[in-house]
């Protein structure tokens, strides 16, 4: 249980050590777009047929809209907790429990998917190029163990890091998509940016829509890097729109060239495990090693950036009394949160180990395959983030009405939050809807389950510490 009595001043991150320029970097790394694309563009071809380009487009508007929550808030109330504290500050202490408990839970499961693919990834490079089958699981743990060390080293070295692993996998992605589209260049066509080529019209878009969003997911990272940002209340929202704008322009291309290197022959397309790679493989030849660096630098940076931001969400949980003590612990010399950064990778690899018991004890008894896993993990902690994503949304005018009411903005604060949270509700519902295939079908029960005992822990918190509610919120980053 958390200690509610800590005596002193809470703990504190390094404040002021990152720039704009870092944090919207460690953002767009945590997106991966190399990562998110490599896995996730076949089946979103698939559902949403030769114009994905234009549901991308979609996707990233309603990203966007969900960024000007994020920016908003940021700009009144920057803080480590990010969605945490935004909730917690509007709803009070048992909203603030829940929210922790659910972010936390669903970031940890999402990148339980990202710490699988990334052993995942090195061993289908290793087997293709050479034939040695070295176990996927042994990849991960080194993976996973170096990241974290490198996350120790302070948030400064960390996010660096992740924003030379970024930029390595972008320069890779953007050479790959122009070539493919100069070979090309007598076969382009506007079908993949016309309405009328969506499988099934408006009801492919929107299924198409979940899928597109979630090469997003991670756009909210700078929020959490807050207190350790220069002048956050501006920064972390020009961070915000400047990452999902030049992700939502890097989508279309790399989805752009994809399509058009396929023929725009989508079943095709969908039959490929990987098919930015074959397209790689199809225009660069021998070079096409160059992609399957771009996809494990995408994973290194992930890791890093994901673990990194949402770790810091845990932390501040911790410092605040939402979660146990032991998690708001910052190292004195690096001021880095290592208890959280630490438990929630060892939390995720547990998950990780839990998965693949269940495969083997399951009916079909076999070994789990990562990227079956990294599409069932991210889809499950998808529903719990964007219930987070949702609630945030609601907050935003109620938050401002009453602390900042001489700030209200009727388009800022009631109209674009609105928006934001009609756009989160599509990808619920297609998330949640009955009659999916095993195991999607538990997947909304399970999310349901969390949320009911997330409100019980959070009541029972309260109840037993009264002071809960003036410590949500408390630490502010300093904006100088």
């Amino acid at each position: 249980m958390p200690d509610p009595g800590t005596a002193g001043p809470p703990e504190r991150l390094h404040g002021g050590v990152l720039g704009m320029a870092d944090i919207a970097a460690a953002t767009m790394a945590n997106v991966g777009p190399a990562m998110s694309f490599f896995f996730g563009f076949a089946f979103l071809a698939t559902t949403a047929g030769v114009a994905s380009p234009l549901t991308i487009l979609a996707a990233g508007v309603a990203v966007a809209l969900l960024g000007n929550t994020l920016a908003q808030f940021s700009r009144a109330h920057p803080s480590a907790g990010s969605f945490i504290t935004f909730v917690g500050k509007t709803f009070g202490p048992v909203s603030a429990v829940t929210t922790a408990l659910l972010a936390g839970l669903g970031y940890i499961i999402a990148m339980a998917s990202v710490i699988a693919i990334s052993g995942g990834f090195v061993q289908i490079t290793l087997h293709h190029y050479t034939g040695i089958d070295v176990p996927w699981i042994i990849w991960t743990l080194l993976l996973t163990a170096a990241s974290v060390v490198v996350m120790l080293r302070g948030v400064a070295f960390s996010t660096k890091w992740a924003g030379y692993f970024f930029a390595v996998e972008m320069l890779v992605l953007v050479a790959v998509s122009v070539a493919a589209l100069v070979e090309h260049r007598g076969n382009l066509s506007a079908a993949p940016f016309l309405p009328d080529h969506i499988h099934h019209g408006l009801k492919g878009l929107a299924a198409g829509f979940p899928l597109a969003v979630y090469l997003f997911v991670g756009w909210e990272n700078s929020a959490a890097l807050a207190e350790e940002t220069e002048n956050p209340r501006r920064n972390v929202g020009r961070a915000v729109f400047s990452s999902v704008g030049i992700m939502t322009a890097s989508y279309i291309l790399f989805s752009y060239a994809t399509v058009t290197g396929f023929d725009y022959d989508v079943q095709r397309l969908g039959e490929s495990p990987i098919p930015f790679i074959d397209i790689a493989h199809h225009t660069l030849g021998a070079l096409a090693f160059l992609a399957y660096v771009g996809g494990l630098t995408s994973t290194l940076g992930v890791l890093i950036a994901g673990i990194n931001s949402q770790a810091r969400l845990v932390f501040n949980a911790g410092r605040e009394g939402l979660l146990p003590s032991f998690f708001g612990y910052v190292h004195p010399v690096r001021r880095t949160p290592n208890n959280a950064i630490i438990t929630f990778a060892v939390t995720a690899l547990l998950i990780i180990g839990g998965w693949g018991l269940g495969h083997l004890l399951g009916a079909d008894g076999g070994p789990m395959d990562p990227v079956v896993f990294f599409t069932e993990s991210s889809t499950l902690g998808a529903i719990l983030i964007l219930v987070v994503y949702l609630a945030s949304n609601i907050a935003l005018p109620l938050y401002y009405r009453r602390y900042r009411p001489q700030e209200f903005h009727t388009v800022r604060h009631l109209v674009l939050p609105a928006l934001g949270a009609l756009a989160i509700l599509v990808p619920l519902y297609y998330l949640a809807k009955p009659g999916q295939p095993a195991p999607y079908n538990w997947f909304p029960v399970a999310a349901l389950a969390a949320l009911v005992l997330a409100v019980g822990y959070a009541a029972l918190l309260v109840r037993r510490d009264p002071g809960l509610a003036e410590r949500v919120g408390s630490v502010v980053a300093d904006v100088e």
